[in-house]
């Protein structure tokens, strides 16, 4: 038997997207969904291509990535 997969768009030549509006919710691997996340840490990345050197700026990033991952369920946040 072929494999099958089930699309979640209904093929819009304009794509498709998660929420109309940073109140909605969403996520996946059947966690609670959440609403977007909002921190003043997000309006800059705190990460640049030439960054060597890790300080609490992107600690700090690296942080709400791995938090806001983990609240979507796109990152398994304990063992």
């Amino acid at each position: 038997m072929p494999t099958t997969y089930e699309r979640i768009d209904y093929g819009s030549v304009d794509g498709a997207h998660f929420g109309g509006a940073a109140t909605d919710k969403i996520a996946f691997y059947g966690f609670t969904p959440v609403t977007q996340r909002a921190a003043a840490l997000q309006s800059g990345s705190g990460v640049s291509a030439t960054s060597t050197d890790w300080g609490t700026t992107q600690a700090a990033w690296a942080v709400e990535v791995t938090a806001t991952l983990t609240g979507l369920g796109l990152w398994k946040g304990a063992a």
